[in-house]
């Protein structure tokens, strides 16, 4: 009896399949964000980095036009197992000379991902960038008193929607289109409601679009502050879950949004009951929206398990978000996706109706013994069956230090 078979049994003696789980975890799908690869820079403006984000580190090797980012994605997909997602930000738009400013970019524009996500069999997110742009005033977007701003924003977004669509209907699969901005004061504000009006104002404008719900889920993410808005965010927790409430669309909670003590895991089967959908960016926050790599730590497997447990695999849209440029960039974005995945896995060999069970009945004593039990389950040699039916290697770090010498470090 191989290992796999031996763990098999043993999960199996917790009331667990492992095939079952296998199965299942291989349609579950984690939208992989492309800006892991070039640390956010993007290609339509020469902007630098701006709008309360900040990438750290200068690891050889970042990827500096279209053709780079895509040639590291593959390497990196070749080292993910499971069914992904290419998540995409607007300022991504390949417009190969063309001058077209955020305001005005179209479907043509992202045409070679199109292309690059149906050749590999991929859906693709989207997010409006609101961030890194000479139209930034003062750390203002949609919220902007400038009406002149406030409109080339709106625009934007519009733009956005019809490119969302463009990507549904071309991939098959709906698009998630999350909607972030970087609005606030460094300083205290003697007006909180005006910003805040005129950001609801933008959004219906926005969602006045003509778009297909059923094609695209938009999303409103939400955040505590950012660097340049310490003490005022105009996006809070409780406008965003307030405007999406009455909108009708989809929350999107990223877990380094929030106060370092508050927990996505334990809000997420808050939304449950009061949405269809829920979206996450699922990141690694060191104290804040450090935007770490995303381990396999307690945090990821708490976010698994609230999705497992609750028979929300079907409702709660996965994507990743975070940024190193201290490490080998493809190894980041590998060392990530694996690590949801394996969060899912871990998740899904919990004998959950057992469990809940078990709490219903107030035997937290046996609830306790069980989760205590299955830490030590054999899961590693599940996971390792995984990737082998998946047919991706172990040891991923060889063949990243090898891309890196024949290609990262000739750019």
């Amino acid at each position: 009896m191989n290992r796999y078979e031996e763990a098999r049994e043993i999960y199996k003696s917790f009331g667990v399949d492992t095939e079952l789980a296998l199965s299942r975890l291989e349609n579950v799908p984690v939208s992989m964000h492309c800006w892991q690869g070039d640390d956010v820079i993007g290609f339509d403006n020469e902007e630098g980095l701006s709008g309360g984000i900040q990438t750290t580190g200068n690891y050889p090797g970042r990827a500096t036009t279209p053709e780079e980012l895509m040639a590291d994605m593959d390497k990196a997909i070749s080292l993910i197992p499971g069914k992904k997602k290419l998540n995409l930000h607007a300022c991504y738009a390949i417009l190969n000379g063309e001058k077209a400013d955020r305001n005005a970019i179209k479907p043509k524009h992202f045409q070679p991902w199109v292309d690059f996500a149906k050749k590999r069999n991929l859906g693709i997110d989207f997010n409006p960038t609101f961030f890194s742009h000479p139209m930034v005033k003062d750390n203002l977007t949609l919220s902007s008193p400038n009406e002149t701003v406030r409109k080339f924003w709106i625009e934007h977004g519009k733009r956005c929607l019809e490119i969302s669509q463009y990507f549904a209907e071309e991939t098959g699969v709906p698009c998630v289109m999350n909607i972030w901005i970087p609005d606030g004061y460094k300083d205290i504000p003697a007006d909180r409601l005006g910003p805040r009006e005129r950001f609801k104002a933008s959004l219906d404008e926005i969602l006045s679009s003509d778009y297909d719900t059923s094609k695209v889920y938009v999303c409103l993410e939400s955040k505590v502050f950012g660097i340049g808005v310490e003490s005022y965010t105009v996006g809070s927790a409780e406008f965003c879950m307030n405007y999406v409430s009455q909108k009708g669309i989809t929350p999107l909670m990223d877990n380094g949004h929030y106060h370092p003590t508050e927990l996505v895991s334990d809000k997420i089967s808050a939304m449950l009951p009061f949405h269809e959908k829920v979206a996450l960016h699922v990141t690694r926050s060191v104290r804040w929206d450090s935007d770490h790599v995303v381990l396999f730590d307690d945090e990821t497997r708490e976010i698994a398990k609230e999705i497992v447990r609750n028979n929300a695999l079907d409702r709660v849209f996965i994507a990743t978000d975070y940024f190193d440029a201290s490490i080998n960039r493809i190894s980041a974005w590998v060392t990530g996706m694996r690590s949801v995945q394996k969060a899912l896995l871990f998740a899904l060999l919990q004998p959950s109706d057992k469990m809940m069970s078990l709490q219903n009945e107030q035997d937290m004593t046996s609830l306790m013994i069980y989760q205590e039990e299955l830490k030590t389950a054999p899961f590693g040699d599940v996971w390792q069956e995984y990737l082998k039916r998946q047919n991706v290697p172990k040891d991923y770090l060889k063949e990243v230090k090898e891309y890196e010498q024949k290609v990262l470090v000739n750019r």
